[in-house]
């Protein structure tokens, strides 16, 4: 790929790379996205298809950038998991377990050439939401993303914290319920991840099926998280109920956020998110009687903006600023 000069036309290949879809995206320093692809990620337990995936996405990318006039020479890749920063190293990612311990931005930058970035998505999730989102002119805010898991990104004053060793900001894993038995993926219980997640809200919709025995949620064995919502907004008992209890554990997890953070605005993004009319009051009940008053008076709690682009942007900015955020 050609490197680009301090130009308008500088452009970084995004992408975001799940366990079930890739997403890429070329995106301009002014948080423009030019173009896009999104392809299923490759099911398989060997790293190079991962990595020829993401060649084969940058290429088609660099192809429509080059007949528009325009240049890509920064890759940036968030992913569902931990990460070495520096060595651009992927530590584990439990949706993709192939690529654990595995030295992803060497691989890619042989290829592609030009500085490669790998970084955690829910962190990038928060610098795009302070970038292009919710959290525009703030600078110390959290970010929790809701979606199979429950992920976090925290930034202080402007500044990404990753923590001493690239680990921070696992909001999914604070245990809100320390006598609870159901089992988080971690190995741990009671963690927010198994009350305020996709995968939690469908688990306790089929707990909650015996005590609503005329919940249109009886009608099928095949339940979403958004299946779920849906019946909630119809005015189903048992998903009114779910997304109550969600609400009061996030409420909850946020409390203990704000107590030790005092940030200006949390941001809630991810596809649960979607049901924010239904957990939204039980989440600032628990908020407010939990959180210190003088701390849960400076911050805001809004929903994310920039939808499923979030990790995107995030990935984006941090190329720019040369992942130093």
């Amino acid at each position: 790929m050609r490197s680009p000069g301090e130009t308008a036309d500088r452009l970084v290949f995004a992408v975001d790379l799940g366990g079930t879809h890739l997403r890429a995206a070329t995106i301009d320093a002014n948080g423009q996205i030019n173009f896009r692809i999104k392809e299923k990620t490759p099911a398989t337990d060997d790293p190079q298809e991962i990595v020829s995936a993401l060649i084969a996405a940058a290429r088609v990318c660099d192809e429509r950038s080059k007949a528009e006039g325009k240049a890509i020479g920064l890759t940036s890749v968030v992913v569902p998991g931990t990460v070495d920063v520096a060595a651009g190293r992927i530590i584990t990612i439990p949706n993709i377990p192939c690529l654990d311990s595995f030295a992803l931005a060497p691989a890619l930058r042989n290829v592609l050439g030009g500085p490669v970035i790998v970084e955690n998505d829910a962190n990038a999730a928060a610098i795009g939401e302070m970038w292009q989102g919710a959290a525009r002119t703030h600078r110390t805010i959290v970010c929790v993303t809701l979606g199979t898991g429950v992920g976090g990104g925290i930034i202080l004053d402007g500044k990404l914290w990753r923590g001493v060793n690239d680990s921070a900001a696992e909001i999914g894993h604070m245990c809100v319920e320390p006598f609870g038995s159901v089992a988080c993926g971690c190995g741990g219980r009671g963690c927010l991840e198994v009350y305020a997640s996709a995968t939690a809200i469908v688990r306790m919709a089929r707990e909650g099926r015996p005590r609503h025995p005329s919940s249109s949620l009886n009608a099928t064995e095949y339940l979403t998280a958004e299946s779920v919502f849906i019946a909630g907004k119809g005015g189903d008992a048992l998903a009114i109920e779910v997304f109550h209890r969600m609400g009061d554990y996030l409420g909850i997890g946020l409390a203990n956020v704000i107590n030790i953070l005092n940030p200006e605005m949390i941001v809630i993004g991810g596809g649960v998110a979607a049901g924010w009319e239904l957990f939204e009051q039980h989440m600032r009940h628990q908020v407010d009687e939990h959180a210190f008053p003088l701390p849960a008076s400076k911050v805001k709690i809004v929903p994310a903006e920039c939808g499923d682009d979030a990790g995107l942007l995030g990935a984006a900015r941090l190329a720019f600023c040369q992942g130093d955020m």
